[in-house]
């Protein structure tokens, strides 16, 4: 019977070690079994340099919804259909187009049904969507996020002044109120025309109207209909440009700048040649409009959730910030990487070295861990030593993110991405006092 047990036991420790080495996350005794009631300052963390990548699903671009496609043919043939955005519930469509007299960055909305049924005009007619491939569902299906302007207005420069009141609040056409009504519109119609004449396709719903609307890029939401549009910012003079929901739907987090700091960097990549890549100030947003910035530091990195909602992280160079989702203001805390990484880009340096002169690597490169050394190398030497360029939180305990050598020419050809290394952080409550 003993020997039963012996064999059973191995055989399990036999198994386990068989699969891919995973990074132990058990919390010690005592400790909260779940990050979410841990605050960012109570967290440990341990670096693992050089790992294998995060599971990361490829961003497919959504194919233009068959229904959809087919009414704008059919119904809308003067207006173009630009890229169709499927609710995560598949029960509503939001269509993304343009008509031929708008400007090249400036979009409409409209919602329809997953049987290409129009539901309603999202925007008001004096508005424009910017950044379209931005524009995100919740998902839980229940809102939109997008950002948007005053239409025609974005070749100004943004003062910082708010718009006169009259302004984003247009008063409404003659022809626009009865177009909710098929029997008031068609009693409108010029006496000499008699209803047949008029069978054509149903023409899409009113705009809404009394929208307010800068001359900045401001972030909305919308229902599943289309309908109770709400502005969530207004900050004249920021331009929000990148914002991704919590996985629970309750807020966003964004990234912003100032229009005249966009304009400088934008202008600056131009004269260098290369391809503009924005950078903003990270901040949450909730669906009341309460909004909180996280940092005053401008990154390029998007931020990310945790799979809980309970934080955020964003990257700055070569340290990663946690912010609580929750407090006012919420707190964070800073994971400086910059010593961690120069050991490890020495080490990943070592083996590269090794591997082209088809030497064996030494055993104290091979491992995660970074090598122990008594002085940090020289930054300038180490062609692996870059900044953080992406984050992944995969899960609660277990924060993955990449540094990498990225440079964006207007030029492809001129275009590099190298040394482009995963590390992860291991997170843990700190040891109650």
């Amino acid at each position: 019977m003993k020997r039963s047990i012996f064999c059973l036991m191995l055989a399990s420790v036999l198994m386990a070690g068989c699969g891919q080495p995973q990074p132990d996350v058990s919390v010690p005794t005592g400790q909260p079994s779940a990050l979410k009631d841990v605050s960012a300052v109570r967290l440990n963390y341990r670096y693992e340099a050089d790992v294998p990548p995060p599971d990361i699903p490829a961003a497919a671009v959504e194919e233009l919804h068959p229904a959809v496609r087919d009414a704008f043919q059919q119904g809308r043939p003067e207006e173009i259909l630009d890229r169709t955005l499927t609710s995560p519930d598949k029960k509503r469509v939001l269509a993304v187009y343009h008509q031929p007299t708008d400007l090249p960055s400036e979009f409409r909305l409209d919602m329809y049904s997953a049987d290409g049924q129009v539901l309603r005009r999202v925007i008001a007619d004096n508005m424009a969507v910017h950044f379209p491939d931005t524009i995100v569902w919740s998902p839980d299906s229940a809102n939109v996020a997008f950002v948007a302007m005053l239409r025609g207005a974005q070749g100004e420069t943004a003062d910082g002044l708010p718009i006169p009141e009259e302004t984003p609040t247009p008063a409404p056409t003659p022809d626009a109120e009865p177009a909710d009504s098929g029997e008031d519109a068609n009693s409108n119609a010029n006496a000499g025309e008699t209803p047949s004449e008029e069978a054509a396709p149903a023409e899409t719903p009113a705009a809404p109207v009394g929208v307010l609307a800068f001359r900045s890029e401001q972030l909305y939401i919308s229902d599943a209909d289309g309908g109770s549009l709400k502005l969530l910012t207004q900050n004249e003079g920021l331009m929000y440009f990148y914002y991704v929901w919590a996985p629970d739907s309750s807020m966003l987090a964004a990234l912003a700048a100032t229009a005249r700091e966009w304009q400088y960097l934008e202008q600056r990549a131009k004269q260098a040649g290369q391809v503009f890549t924005p950078l903003g100030r990270p901040r949450l947003i909730e669906k009341n409009g309460r909004e909180r910035r996280l940092d005053d530091g401008l990154t390029a990195v998007r931020p990310v959730w945790s799979p809980d909602s309970a934080k955020v992280a964003a990257a700055f160079e070569t340290q990663v910030r946690i912010y609580d989702a929750d407090g006012t203001p919420p707190t964070q805390a800073a994971v400086p990487l910059k010593n961690d990484l120069l050991l490890s880009s020495q080490a990943y340096d070592k083996q590269q070295e090794s591997a082209l002169s088809a030497e064996e690597p030494s055993a104290e490169n091979t491992d995660n861990a970074p090598a122990t050394a008594t002085v940090l190398p020289d930054p300038s030497k180490l062609v692996s030593f870059n900044p953080i360029v992406a984050l992944e939180w995969e899960s609660d305990q277990i924060l993955y993110f990449q540094t990498a050598y990225i440079k964006r020419m207007l030029n492809e050809a001129e275009s590099v991405t190298s040394f482009a290394r995963w590390h992860r952080l291991i997170l843990s409550p700190q040891p109650a006092n």
